[in-house]
């Protein structure tokens, strides 16, 4: 017997061959892969020439039958191109089936925001998955790149794995938040004031830096930090009984508006937009349960957080206050 090299074979030689043994008929194999009579009948041909064997010859009351070659081929065929064609379709699965743990790379805001509603939506529908959030980290790249870690909730200061893939799920905006009886929670804020009120900055990957400093750095004002936390929570918690504000998601500030007693400001700053961006690395980005359980973080984010393209929430939305003008 001699071997075949699949290397020298035309692969898409195999559908032609499998109508030309089930319709006997040139013209209506042809048909039904597409090829028009010609080109199917220069198919039959190289197959016959890979083969070495005729696969149809003339019937006795007209028309064509199949070889004896071409009737021990025509029992494993189609099962053999099934086995092909799973080869490049995309894996599929079974939420309710899988068991596997989800590490997420996020701040203390994503698990108080988006949790709730992401877990009863995997105990109804994925029981078998579970969630870790972890902390961001110098190592962030590496833990992603090499399996460690799913995804992470994206930061502007977020630093990135080469060919990371990524999507913004919702849109919220940043508040200025101080407690309600502050020196300034009846009076205009102004950019200025940044430089003057002790502030809470948040590091959650080892910066308090962010686009919000450089803003303030083009028109001279500097922010005095007085505490640096990772926790947001801890944050509002400061506020709420000093002097010193914080600028965070207003979303979250509004959250926790009434159980501390605090007020939120519009920062007189020109850009204020906080989106919420997830990111993996490519090399999960064929992953299944990875794509669906990104799909439940993204309605439970728009079911959570989003407030809109103006960055405002809309009038008389369910939950939400008033914020104290500046």
């Amino acid at each position: 017997m001699r071997d075949v090299h699949l290397a020298s074979i035309d692969l898409n030689l195999l559908p032609a061959l499998e109508a030309l043994l089930k319709r006997k008929n040139v013209s209506h194999a042809a048909a039904d892969v597409g090829l028009s009579q010609p080109a199917m009948s220069r198919a039959l041909a190289r197959l016959r020439e890979v083969l070495g064997d005729v696969l149809l010859i003339r019937a006795p009351g007209g028309g064509y039958a199949l070889s004896p070659r071409a009737e021990a081929l025509a029992g494993h065929l189609t099962g053999a191109l099934d086995q092909v064609k799973a080869v490049f379709q995309p894996p599929s699965f079974d939420p309710a089936q899988v068991e596997r743990t989800i590490r997420i790379a996020g701040a203390d805001t994503h698990t108080i925001l988006l949790a709730p509603a992401l877990m009863a939506k995997l105990a109804e529908d994925a029981p078998g998955i579970d969630v870790k959030i972890e902390s961001y980290g110098p190592d962030l790249i590496q833990r992603m790149e090499t399996g460690r870690l799913d995804l992470a909730f994206a930061v502007t200061t977020t630093p990135l794995p080469p060919g990371a893939r990524s999507e913004t799920y919702a849109s919220d905006n940043l508040a200025l938040v101080m407690r309600r009886d502050h020196p300034m929670a009846k009076n205009k804020w102004t950019i200025e004031d940044y430089g003057r009120w002790p502030q809470v900055g948040i590091s959650i990957i080892g910066d308090a830096g962010s686009d919000m400093d450089a803003q303030l750095a083009r028109v001279g004002v500097h922010r005095r930090m007085a505490l640096v936390t990772p926790s947001f929570m801890g944050a509002v918690a400061a506020v709420a009984q000093t002097d010193m504000v914080t600028t965070i998601s207003r979303v979250f500030a509004q959250k926790f508006a009434d159980p501390f007693d605090l007020i939120l400001k519009e920062p007189p700053l020109p850009e204020t937009r906080l989106d919420l961006t997830v990111v993996w690395s490519h090399v999960r980005a064929a992953d299944p349960v990875l794509a669906w359980v990104r799909g439940v973080i993204r309605d439970a984010a728009r079911e959570t957080m989003d407030i809109g393209p103006s960055g405002r929430f809309p009038a008389g939305r369910k939950g939400s206050k008033t914020p104290a003008r500046n």
